[in-house]
C-alpha cells in the first residue's frame, strides 16, 4: 500500500470510530434516557442542552462519514467533546451514575479521533483558513 492510501484508510478509520460513537449515543439523548437527563439537569441545561448537543452530534457524525466533509465533522465533534470533557472534569466528575467513566472515555476517544482527522487533513484546513484570512 502506498503512503497516501494508508493515510486515507487511517483517516477513514478515525472518522468512522468517532462517527459511530457520536451516532450511537444519540439514542440516549433523543429518548431522554435517565443518565442523559441527569447529566444535563446537573449542568442546568435540560432539555435544550441535551437536544441541542444531540443535533450537533448528529450533524458532526454525518459529516465524519463522508471523506469530503470529514474535516468539518471532526472540527464540530472536537468542539462538542471539549464541552463534554470540561463538564466531566469540572462539574459531573469522571464517573456519572456508576458508569465506570465510560462516557468520559467515549468523549476522549472521539476527541483523539477528531484530532487525528484534523491532523491528517491539516493542509486542507490551512487552505480553508487562508481563503478567509488574507495573510
Amino acid at each position: 500500500m502506498s503512503k497516501p492510501t494508508t493515510i486515507f484508510y487511517i483517516e477513514r478509520i478515525l472518522s468512522s470510530v468517532a462517527a459511530v460513537i457520536l451516532l450511537q449515543t444519540l439514542y440516549f439523548k433523543f429518548t431522554a434516557a435517565p443518565v442523559s437527563v441527569h447529566i444535563f439537569s446537573t449542568l442546568g441545561i435540560e432539555p435544550w442542552g441535551r437536544i441541542g448537543s444531540g443535533i450537533v452530534e448528529l450533524i458532526s457524525g454525518i459529516l465524519l462519514f463522508r471523506p469530503k466533509t470529514s474535516l468539518f465533522g471532526a472540527i464540530l465533534a472536537l468542539g462538542t467533546m471539549s464541552g463534554a470533557i470540561l463538564s466531566h472534569l469540572f462539574v459531573l466528575g469522571l464517573e456519572v451514575q456508576n458508569d465506570g467513566g465510560s462516557l468520559f472515555l467515549l468523549a476522549m476517544i472521539v476527541t483523539v479521533c477528531s484530532l487525528g482527522v484534523i491532523f491528517i487533513k491539516r493542509d486542507e484546513l490551512k487552505s480553508l483558513i487562508s481563503k478567509f484570512i488574507k495573510i
